[in-house]
């Protein structure tokens, strides 16, 4: 069991959670995919329990390199991540969310294959006007898991060659979007790296629970020209920036005790 650290956890297990108060570690991976979820927890965790599998979105807590840390699925689209990063954060006192996805290259500057910090998350999404703010919100990511991400890159890649950007995503909530070629090159004009679906709808929860958030991922495909990494490849690319987030998570560990 993970030691508590907020005296407010309430309210577990939710609706969408079976866990139990203490189930989670303070740092957790969020991949889109609960299968990715399953792979994370073989692949990388020792000692990985199953915590949740309500609606079959897998979570597991185990230990990275002696230090516990979760994974769970967020599944596609804001509205599914934000149910789930919600709880975690209110809910099961994580203090920490690494989304771990794929992106769609729309900037010249970003290959496939390439590796994308997202320092803040644009969005088509309705999201925002909810707020009911008095004006624009400009979903950010943590400042702190993002120097730690950069620090990480070295100890998680090494010599590997493999680019690794800092910059704007796009979160869009239309997967087959409209506007085309034409309306991503007006977001690429305004220094948009690339497009994902989850990172803006992250960032705003983290930001109400006043917890911290990233987003880190690698380009599967290049929107642009039609590019696309073949899946072998996609899932050693895959590998690298869940090593990133891991070793970010590390970081994030050492500097709580």
């Amino acid at each position: 069991m993970i030691k508590m650290k907020d005296d407010n956890i309430m309210h577990c297990p939710t609706p969408h959670n079976s866990a139990m108060p203490g189930d989670f570690a303070d740092t957790v991976l969020m991949p889109g995919d609960p299968l990715r979820s399953r792979w994370i927890a073989s692949e990388f965790l020792t000692d990985a329990k199953l915590v949740n599998d309500v609606r079959g979105v897998a979570g597991y807590t185990g230990k990275y390199k002696g230090v516990p840390i979760s994974v769970m699925a967020s599944g596609m689209g804001i509205p599914s991540i934000m149910i789930y990063s919600h709880e975690l954060f209110n809910f099961y006192g994580v203090s920490n969310i690494i989304r771990v996805g794929t992106a769609g290259s729309i900037n010249p500057a970003v290959s496939i294959r390439d590796i994308v910090l997202a320092i803040s998350a644009s969005t088509d999404s309705a999201v925002i006007s909810n707020l009911g703010l008095p004006g624009t919100y400009a979903p950010t990511a943590s400042y702190e898991l993002l120097s730690a991400a950069k620090e990480a890159v070295f100890t998680a890649c090494g010599e590997a060659p493999i680019k690794v950007h800092i910059g704007p995503v796009l979160s869009s909530d239309m997967y087959y979007g409209v506007g085309g070629i034409e309306a991503m090159k007006k977001w690429a004009d305004m220094g948009v790296l690339a497009v994902e679906m989850e990172a803006a709808g992250l960032y705003i929860t983290a930001a109400r629970a006043k917890k911290r958030a990233l987003a880190i991922c690698t380009v599967s495909n290049d929107i642009m020209t039609g590019e696309e990494t073949p899946s072998e490849e996609r899932e050693r690319g895959f590998s690298r920036m869940v090593e990133i987030a891991l070793e970010t998570a590390l970081t994030m560990h050492d500097k709580e005790i």
